[in-house]
């Protein structure tokens, strides 16, 4: 006999039966596509085993969303094998916002066919066929997948330690799959194919090239086509669009996976980098620079060689093996080396824009957001165990002043624990993740814990920006580092005499420079606050007898620190306020007879329009009232 209980108290005595009996009996099963069984999700149809508690997991929560994401998947495939015969399947998950499949498919597949495959999903799950799961022994499974001539499934099934695995049927289709999923076909119904991608079998390009199908799955229509709107604005506002219509930044098959910048977008980036060099200044942090290239040893001697060599270029020197700096903290733990150092110097706050190179495969390359060169605003603070708190706090403020403040970024916070391939011991992780949890917990910050995906050298909090369409960015990170001191020998002389080992942080802000320039571009679609916007004026000369005008009120803006271009083409004025806008430049200044005898300007702004004829001293003072952190 077994007793289960609900959260609500209630609970229910059962000899034998299902899940989904147990919460029947319980009153809770209303909407539920799977149960949560002592902490643990299982199938609606799994047999009861334990006492304990259950619960509901319904479509629209996360774990059920995930549920539901990964049946369509299974969905698809099942569609997929119907219209393709000889389909043959790598791993179908479901990610963020929706799910994908790897397939084989005879003859390929385009975008135009994936209508013919959502009509035949929709025919499938109307028929409600049972999703089924069934133990097998590894053999058993392994024989029944070579008979079914699939050579991914039959490698992944090889490849496991288990004795037994999980098998899903729904009708003739059949998955190797943990579980759980829906009771039946009929609770996939909000879906969407989105698009289709060519995938590396495992992500090696070494293999096969499989056919990688998306998609999307919601518990409602509405929450489906407020994804699919979203989405569309998402698109209309994609950053390498953008980036060519606003001449800031171009992509090129001679270097792929290193971006091209162009004169504007330079003026973007140089505005940033002076923004971050002030903010650091203000808050106490000396900036330096490593080199580029450094010996192999050190990378040895630092863990990178063990834990991260595959993401790595190399090189020679000398007919010496050195590597390109995939990450900067080598260089400056160098730095900190380089002389005696004191409980008096610390803490010690460094900064550097430092260039990495990162060796990303082709597949997974996009636009700004995943490159293989990029600028990192890293910084490496070394303190005494008892300043480490107060400086995870700096580092918290600084966030939130850059991110909320500056930008108008909401963001949350994720603390991630030690993982499975960590350096160091229990001991010394358990200090560090108490720290940043402490440093949490004092100044009230909610935050999200993320078991195990923890710096192989030390635990982190990460900082994740929300844009203006509710999509979410990892950006800064604060990384607590109890190994690389003790692996580099780094010391101070504490007030005893004595050496004593610095505690270390790494952290990020902007995180990739590059990066963060492709979330400003998407986030504002273009249309940038006026002091990191490429061009902050625009003067427009109503027709070529005003365009010596027009210079020379460029000439006072750009004495002023003003950046500004004349549009001097023999077009009509309609048509140069339109490339204006269209080019979302802050502000235009019509310019014809009567501004010339007045010598003033007819200012525009790109959002309100028309602001009425003004004295140049008027126009400086409505420049100058825009928020340029800079300056202030």
């Amino acid at each position: 006999m077994f007793e289960l209980k609900e959260p609500g108290g209630k609970s229910v005595r059962l000899s034998s039966g299902a899940a989904g009996e147990a919460l029947e009996k319980l009153g809770v099963k209303s909407g539920a596509v799977a149960a949560m069984l002592n902490g643990r999700p299982v199938d609606m149809t799994a047999e009861i085993t334990e006492s304990g508690d259950i619960a509901p997991i319904t479509a629209d929560s996360e774990e059920g969303l995930d549920i539901l994401r990964h049946s369509a998947a299974h969905l698809m495939a099942q569609a997929v094998a119907g219209l393709y015969p000889g389909t043959r399947y790598g791993v179908g998950p479901s990610i963020k916002d929706g799910f994908y499949y790897d397939m084989e498919i005879p003859g390929g597949i385009t975008e135009e066919d994936l209508p013919k495959i959502e009509k035949e999903m929709k025919r499938l799950a109307k028929r409600a066929i049972p999703v089924e799961r069934r133990e097998m022994t590894r053999e058993e499974a392994l024989a029944y997948f070579r008979e079914k001539n699939d050579p991914y499934k039959a490698e992944i099934i090889s490849d496991l330690e288990e004795d037994h695995v999980s098998l899903y049927f729904q009708g003739d289709y059949a998955d190797l799959c943990r579980g759980p999923h829906v009771p039946n076909t009929s609770w996939v119904k909000h879906f969407r194919l989105l698009s289709v991608a060519g995938a590396y079998w495992r992500g090696d390009e070494k293999n096969i090239m499989l056919t990688r199908v998306y998609g999307t799955a919601f518990a409602s229509e509405e929450a489906l086509e407020a994804y699919i709107r979203r989405m569309e604005e998402a698109k209309s506002r994609d950053h390498r669009r953008l980036g060519r219509e606003l001449d800031l930044f171009s992509l090129q098959n001679e270097g792929p996976g290193f971006p091209f910048f162009h004169p504007k977008g330079m003026v973007i980036m140089n505005c940033l980098v002076d923004f971050w060099k002030k903010e650091h200044t203000k808050r106490g942090y000396s900036e330096i620079r490593t080199p580029l290239i450094l010996d192999r040893d050190l990378w040895i001697r630092s863990g990178h060689w063990d834990h991260y060599r595959e993401n790595m270029y190399f090189t020679e020197i000398d007919e010496q093996p050195f590597a390109i700096k995939p990450m900067n903290c080598p260089g400056g733990m160098m730095v900190y080396k380089s002389q005696l150092r004191s409980y008096r110097d610390l803490p010690m706050r460094m900064a550097e824009l430092g260039v990495v190179h990162r060796h990303e495969r082709s597949g997974v390359l996009h636009g700004l957001m995943r490159v293989r060169c990029f600028t990192q605003d890293d910084a490496h603070l070394y303190c005494r165990p008892d300043q480490v708190k107060d400086e995870i706090i700096g580092i918290m403020n600084l966030c939130n002043y850059i991110y909320r403040d500056v930008f108008g970024f909401k963001y949350t916070m994720e603390l991630s624990t030690r993982p499975e391939n960590s350096m160091g011991s229990e001991e010394q992780w358990a200090i560090a993740e108490t720290a940043l949890k402490q440093a949490l917990d004092e100044t009230k910050s909610e935050y999200r814990l993320n078991p195990g995906d923890g710096a192989f050298y030390g635990p982190k909090i990460d900082f994740h920006l929300e844009d203006c369409i509710g999509r979410t960015w990892q950006c800064g990170t604060i990384q607590l580092d109890f190994q690389m001191p003790e692996k580099f020998d780094l010391s101070y002389v504490g007030a005893d005499g004595k050496e004593h080992r610095p505690v270390m942080l790494h952290r990020t802000v902007l995180g990739s420079l590059e990066r963060f320039f492709g979330i400003l571009v998407e986030n504002f679609a273009g249309a940038f606050p006026y002091w990191i916007a490429p061009v902050q004026v625009r003067i427009l000369p109503v027709s070529g007898d005003y365009v010596e005008y027009a210079g020379k009120i460029a000439s006072e803006l750009r004495s002023s620190g003003i950046r500004v271009e004349v549009d001097e083409r023999d077009e009509k004025l309609g048509k140069k306020i339109r490339d204006a806008q269209t080019q979302k430049i802050p502000y235009m200044a019509v310019v014809g007879e009567k501004e010339r005898e007045s010598g003033g300007v007819a200012p525009r702004e790109r959002s309100r329009g028309d602001l009425g004829a003004m004295s140049m001293d008027q126009f400086r003072e409505v420049l100058a009232a825009e928020f340029n952190p800079i300056k202030v």
